[in-house]
């Protein structure tokens, strides 16, 4: 939106922080906003609304960020029209080394006039809620990751290395509980590494019994249903691609999606020379995580197996075409790229993009 579009509002940019709300009013008539600090409670943010009059007339933003969204509902709830900015966004000046809530605020409230910020989906509580616990799988994954590494480094350190073959399979479960140490310091170690393993194992296990109610119930039933007819996309790994983007219809096509995710590689071009880089990074990494997990089936070829065909039982013809289609794609281009990249998981974050892309084709299809 442009400027002078902008220019019939009163622009209300926060800092908001745990305690404390920075808050710049810049007013239609005037080039520079009058900054004052309330508390971060609802009812300080409902008498400022008060003391600037019509809320119909207001229009504030704040960046995305730890405290969340409840000022956002709480604004809306007060008919004050509000945005949630993304920070990676906010213009800044290189050569802006000074930062206070009170410069802060006053750049959001004048970038926002000026059309210059973008601005975040925000998800309904419900969908928060789900997504909560979404995120919460992922921590348990970290977690369960994080023991592991421990509990393997300690048995490398003192050479009891295993050697059949794949790790964290029963075979190597038992083969764990078969090791014992003469030294009792050692001992009590290896039993409190192995302990916590367990216990990371057990949590995750909770968490996505937990998830799985959610599969066929709204929010989010009806994506999972489509997701998950595609190859690497599990039930619950559906659910958790669904629950980060809630809406695919906000892109308007594949590309702002893949770059969203953050698989697309970056760009130092200038004049005639051209430099790609790494990926970028910069977008959802819950997403991004969920989207390479995946994109490691594809180095096998084609297949629909028993799993697959489970998830597409109640798939439409079209939905499962389209999945198809993905997997022949996916598959050929993976062992493509894997005949000249060394490095396999550079492979795997461009099957990746190119999954993100089929997967928004198919949310956003009318069938």
């Amino acid at each position: 939106m442009s400027s002078l579009a902008h220019r019939g509002y009163t622009h209300i940019g926060m800092d908001v922080s745990k305690d404390s709300i920075s808050v710049a009013v810049l007013s239609p008539d005037r080039d520079v906003a009058e900054v004052d600090k309330i508390f971060n409670d609802e009812a300080s943010v409902r008498r400022l609304v008060k003391r600037l009059g019509r809320p119909s007339g207001l229009w504030a933003s704040y960046e995305a960020g730890p405290t969340g969204y409840d000022l956002y509902r709480l604004l809306s709830a007060l008919h004050v029209r509000c945005d949630v900015v993304a920070p990676s966004l906010v213009p800044k000046g290189s050569g802006d080394r000074v930062k206070t809530d009170r410069r802060d605020a006053r750049r959001l409230a004048g970038l926002h006039r000026a059309g210059e910020l973008t601005a975040v989906a925000v998800p309904s509580p419900a969908q928060e809620a789900v997504r909560d616990l979404c995120r919460t799988r992922g921590d348990m994954v970290q977690d369960l990751t994080r023991a592991r590494n421990r509990l393997s480094g300690f048995l490398l350190r003192h050479s009891v290395i295993w050697r059949g073959g794949s790790t964290w399979t029963c075979a190597h479960e038992r083969w764990l509980a078969g090791r014992h140490f003469e030294d009792r310091a050692l001992a009590s170690t290896y039993a409190h590494y192995l302990a916590t393993v367990r216990l990371r194992d057990a949590s995750l296990e909770a968490v996505e019994a937990d998830l799985v109610p959610w599969c066929d119930t709204e929010p989010f039933g009806p994506q999972v249903t489509r997701l998950a007819a595609y190859r690497g996309v599990t039930r619950v790994g559906a659910l958790c691609l669904g629950a980060e983007v809630f809406d695919w219809r906000r892109f308007p096509r594949a590309r702002p999606f893949m770059s969203f995710t953050g698989l697309c590689p970056g760009e130092h071009s200038s004049g005639l020379s051209q430099h790609r880089t790494h990926i970028t990074r910069a977008g959802n990494a819950h997403l991004r995580g969920q989207l390479t997990e995946a994109a490691w089936s594809y180095q096998h070829r084609p297949n629909v197996g028993a799993g697959i065909r489970l998830r597409q039982r109640d798939c439409t013809p079209a939905t499962i075409a389209r999945s198809w289609h993905a997997q022949v794609r996916l598959s050929a281009r993976f062992r493509q790229l894997a005949a000249h990249k060394n490095v396999r998981s550079v492979v795997a974050a461009a099957i990746a993009r190119e999954l993100a892309g089929f997967l928004w084709a198919e949310m956003v299809a009318e069938d």
